[in-house]
């Protein structure tokens, strides 16, 4: 069973939605608070987190790039697209405006646990002519295996597992000492760099762009062709 932590102070609609949520199957656990969201999640961890912005002292703004390797869907009233693609930048896996429609909400949901499950059962990922085996813990680039340090490493990883958006730096550190626990504020750019560097002696190509004041993300065939 999969279980899903609601974050919402208001208590219609987390009775509306957990009600709705274990119709379809789902367990579900309830905070009222950004505290005490980072309370339930320290006790135990969800499947996926339904989080509110508006919320009493911590606030979801602030509770968001806490929540680390778990989907979480924003369910808010704020509506203005800089908002959202705030939100999107700094972790969240989907926004939904309310109100909203209970079989959106729903289908929303699956499409993460069928994105997770797809994470999950892969043992490498690919982004155009990038391979990156994370059993052997190999890198190519077209025909040509790259020889990466750990860190440049764990950082294309989460490059190519968020291949989709934007990676903030913030993010990058946040999650970058599951693998490496050396890179640092100061040193990121110099590992990035150093990255690039032997991608492109690789295979002739850049595929990683600095998105100025934001962070990373990988450039598009496209764009490295000159199309």
């Amino acid at each position: 069973m999969k279980n899903i932590l609601i974050v919402d102070d208001d208590i219609h609609i987390g009775n509306m939605l957990e009600e709705i949520l274990r119709k379809e199957g789902y367990g579900v656990s309830r905070a009222y608070s950004g505290t005490e969201a980072l309370l339930a999640l320290s006790v135990a961890k969800p499947d996926l987190v339904l989080l509110d912005l508006m919320l009493p002292g911590l606030n979801g703004e602030e509770v968001l790039p806490k929540i680390k390797d778990i989907p979480v869907i924003v369910v808010s009233a704020k509506v203005d697209i800089d908002s959202k693609v705030a939100l999107l930048l700094d972790g969240a896996a989907d926004y939904i405006s309310k109100p909203f429609n209970t079989k959106e909400l729903l289908a929303r949901i699956q499409v993460q646990f069928r994105n997770a499950a797809g994470r999950v059962s892969a043992s490498s990922l690919t982004y155009d002519d990038l391979t990156l085996d994370m059993d052997a813990h190999t890198v190519t680039a077209g025909s040509e295996e790259v020889k990466l340090t750990k860190t440049e490493y764990a950082i294309l990883k989460l490059l190519m597992q968020n291949s989709m958006r934007v990676v903030t730096k913030s993010f990058l550190l946040d999650h970058i000492s599951e693998d490496t626990p050396d890179c640092t504020d100061s040193s990121l750019k110099m590992h990035v760099s150093n990255l690039r560097k032997k991608l492109r002696e690789a295979n002739g190509r850049d595929y990683i762009e600095a998105v100025w004041g934001i962070g990373f993300k990988l450039r598009a065939s496209s764009e490295r062709y000159g199309e």
